[in-house]
């Protein structure tokens, strides 16, 4: 019984050392001291990972950071981008003096390095972001930008964001390519690629690590499995990248396919690159995990073509509800009021010119038992030689506060949908990168209602912000943020959903009952 009692307490003060919050309660204690629900606190250490940007000589990339003020997060932190190259995982490791922070740990000088920008090719860091609530950019130019390995500590890791967007003037995959970095991962599922003639997509794998990873990718057609043994065990390098064209995979040619990127050992980054010859070319980014109801939210209001693609891991069809959430409520789209997914195969649908000049978001929901899906969506803009395509994955929610970075005083939409219960959020623009002052706004979105709403500006904004949605009230919540080209005679654009930026954890928090020390040994 003694040694019962030491070990109690031994494990509770382990538990106090890591969370700062322990519980122990004696061998039959009623309950009178009972655990309170788990408090949210600032993650200390995150990592992103970007890959490659473009394989054109005429691409143009800028890379944008920021790190939104976290209440109780710590006064001091590092953060860095490196090359994605041999040694890089170390080079990016070191943070502290000398790749996120002044001699004497102190924040760096906001944007110090980020102006300029960096290729990496010279080891140094290619980003070092300024202090949380100012985002900082960097850029890189031509074909041989490379993938970048990403860690921050301290202050500058709750809700730390990256995005990486790439401007190509022609050729393949011309237009504006962009997504959020992401973080290391096992698995990825990517309903929206390619093997058909016209298109050349590849999958980019980053590892953040110093010791290599191995995976097995995938493909899924219209028929089911697309046989290949070249997708399996693939490696990739320690702090290294891997781009494979889907058609090396795979001699089938298909309009949709669903890619999963599986990691046997190790964690990777993971974003698929479509490429199309007549209508440009963007990211498509992980869908989220299998669920059995969906929300695809953002789609631009002057979309001319959607394509929805949807894949069911799992051995069961699914059958599924579609609403068009539009600012007027939820709209059943004609013809498409349902869609059968058959088990392992990959189904498209057109639905045209779906949103109608108006803001839309896709909502998924089981007609009957609910069986886990996959979903994207091809969203095309302009008509005829203007034309220009983007993907927007199935997103989590918004939850506590979501962040997108490189907004720009024209050319930013944001999208807010509230699929089920009305709710309020509270949108906040932060400073600009190079002069500006923070602005937030308050908007109400109704139930079954998407919602384009009018984004905050920055006062005296001077470069690009970044944008933190955060829920105040009801929902769930979801967002999108869509940036369009410069030329307003292209149709260029690029969407990225705004899920949750991982800025808090959540930590069990109790009280401690030490009652039980007072017992004599038995």
């Amino acid at each position: 019984m003694k040694r019962t009692t030491l070990s109690l307490f031994a494990g509770a003060a382990a538990l106090a050392a890591v969370t700062g919050f322990a519980a122990v309660s004696a061998p039959g204690d009623t309950g009178a001291e009972t655990a309170e629900p788990a408090a949210r606190l600032p993650v200390e250490r995150t990592s992103l990972l970007c890959p490659a940007p473009s394989a054109s000589d005429l691409a143009e990339t800028t890379y944008t950071s920021f790190t939104p003020v976290t209440e109780g997060a710590e006064k001091k932190g590092s953060a860095t981008l490196t090359a994605a190259a041999d040694g890089a995982a170390a080079e990016a490791g070191k943070g502290g003096e000398d790749a996120g922070s002044g001699k004497d740990g102190e924040d760096a000088k906001d944007g110090e390095e980020g102006k300029d920008g960096n290729d990496g090719k010279d080891g140094k860091p290619v980003l070092r972001p300024g202090a949380p609530g100012t985002p900082v950019t960097g850029t890189a130019s031509g074909a041989d930008a490379p993938a970048l390995t990403g860690t921050a500590e301290g202050s500058h890791a709750p809700g730390w964001t990256v995005q990486q967007t790439t401007e190509v003037a022609a050729g393949t995959g011309r237009g504006l390519l962009g997504l959020n970095c992401t973080a290391p991962d096992t698995e990825f599922w990517f309903p929206g690629a390619s093997t058909a003639s016209g298109r050349t997509d590849y999958v980019h794998l980053t590892n953040p690590d110093d010791s290599a990873a191995v995976v097995d990718i995938e493909l899924y057609g219209k028929d089911g499995v697309l046989k290949s043994t070249v997708g399996e065990g693939v490696t990739v390098p320690p702090g290294g990248g891997e781009s494979l064209l889907l058609s090396t995979l795979t001699d089938v040619e298909q309009t949709d396919v669903t890619v999963h990127v599986n990691v046997r050992s190790g964690r990777l980054g993971a974003a698929v690159q479509a490429l199309d010859d007549k209508t440009g070319g963007d990211w498509l980014t992980a869908a989220a995990d299998p669920a059995g109801e969906l929300v695809v939210p953002g789609i631009p209001a002057d979309a001319t073509a959607v394509r929805l693609m949807l894949f069911t891991p799992g051995g069961s069809d699914a059958d599924l509800k579609v609403r068009l959430a539009s600012p007027s409520g939820a709209i059943t789209p004609a013809g498409h009021e349902t869609v059968h997914v058959k088990a392992g195969m990959t189904t498209g649908v057109d639905l045209g010119e779906v949103t109608r000049g108006e803001a839309g978001s896709l909502v998924l929901t089981p007609t009957s038992g609910s069986v886990p899906v996959v979903a994207a969506v091809r969203v095309v803009r302009g008509k005829g030689g203007e034309q220009e395509l983007a993907f927007i994955p199935a997103s989590d929610p918004v939850g506590a506060r979501a962040t997108a970075a490189e907004n720009r005083a024209k050319g930013t939409t944001l999208s807010v949908t509230a699929p089920d219960r009305t709710a309020k959020v509270e949108v906040t623009a932060s400073a600009g990168t190079e002069g500006g002052t923070t602005a937030t706004k308050t908007f109400t979105i109704e139930g079954g209602t998407t919602q384009n709403v009018e984004v905050p500006v920055p006062a005296g904004l001077k470069g690009t912000y970044a944008l933190t949605v955060e829920t105040v009230s009801g929902g769930p919540v979801y967002a999108a943020r869509t940036l369009t080209g410069e030329d307003e005679d292209v149709a260029s654009f690029t969407v990225q959903p705004l899920p949750d930026d991982r800025g808090t954890v959540s930590v069990p928090k109790a009280e401690q009952n030490l009652s039980v020390l007072q017992q004599p040994p038995a």
